[in-house]
């Protein structure tokens, strides 16, 4: 399954997202749980999983975001949701990339499980 992990900006909207995800495969979103609220979402039919902020902080991510609040931690939050969400052993098929004119981040991950 894979698992596509979204970082986004208060001023995202349902339409970026859905432009972010054109084409990805992914059957489930991952997000940093303080941000699962975000009105973007609701549009939206895939499931969300919202990502305990804790856990985002060991995951194996590869970029690092230093311009991102610090309660996130130094990696992408779009990969470490994805990895997060995705369970233990999953891999990181898609590092994160920049939509939307940056409201949004995607990153997907595999997981070695059905989470």
């Amino acid at each position: 399954m894979i698992i596509a992990g979204i970082g986004l900006r208060a001023t995202a909207t349902t339409a970026d997202l859905q432009a972010a995800l054109a084409g990805s495969g992914a059957a489930r979103l991952a997000t940093p749980a303080d941000k699962a609220q975000h009105p973007a979402f609701a549009g939206l039919a895939l499931p969300l999983v919202a990502v305990p902020l804790i856990a985002l902080a060991d995951q194996p991510a590869q970029t690092e975001s230093p311009r991102q609040p610090a309660r996130y931690g130094r990696h992408s939050v779009a990969e470490c949701a994805a990895l997060a969400a995705a369970g233990p052993g999953a891999t990181l098929i898609q590092p994160r990339r920049i939509a939307a004119q940056g409201r949004v981040t995607l990153a997907l991950a595999l997981a070695k499980e059905s989470p």
